[in-house]
């Protein structure tokens, strides 16, 4: 086991995710990012010194549509950044908007976003925040019983290869299809 000496920390990264109630058929999901510096460090270019402290308070809001995933507004904060030129992309993340979170939207955001085209860590809250809006818009659906002949298609959709246990020939993914199977009958 790898020990830790919890004295000794330089860096932490706190990521947290809400998903919140937005009318019919809509969640907002807001994401924060937080990055502390918890030692005094150099730059590498002049050799001035940063004392510890917050690097980076970045939120993104997004409106996302029930269960089609579509991301319908997208909203950020950068409360804290290094450098003040880095609010020069405060507006890139507009170009996900109308995108489905589906198979293939990492792919996606990283080619609109990534490198160059944005800022590394809102990409990395906005990937973060991405399974978290499936959880979260199933979780609004599901508030109430649901219909099987209604939403089975989608929740197999969303659920299928995300991970091993939900795998396309795992035994859940069996059992759930058959049991959905009997309920349309």
């Amino acid at each position: 086991m790898i020990e830790i000496d919890r004295e000794k920390k330089i860096h932490g990264r706190q990521v947290q995710i809400t998903t919140y109630d937005h009318g019919k058929e809509a969640v907002v999901v807001e994401g924060r990012l937080t990055d502390n510096r918890h030692v005094k460090t150099y730059y590498f270019s002049d050799g001035q010194s940063r004392p510890p402290g917050v690097v980076h308070d970045l939120v993104i809001r997004m409106v996302v549509k029930g269960l089609t995933l579509v991301i319908e507004e997208i909203d950020v904060d950068m409360e804290t950044v290094p450098r003040e030129d880095c609010r020069e992309v405060l507006n890139t993340l507009q170009r996900v908007i109308g995108m489905k979170i589906r198979a293939g939207f990492t792919e996606k955001v990283k080619e609109k976003l990534g490198g160059a085209k944005g800022c590394t860590h809102l990409v990395a809250l906005l990937l973060a925040m991405a399974p978290a809006a499936v959880q979260g818009a199933w979780s609004a659906v599901a508030r109430r019983p649901v219909d099987p002949a209604k939403y089975s298609d989608a929740a197999l959709s969303f659920l299928e290869n995300t991970c091993w246990v939900w795998r396309s020939d795992g035994e859940l993914m069996k059992e759930t299809r058959e049991k959905l199977m009997k309920g349309r009958e």
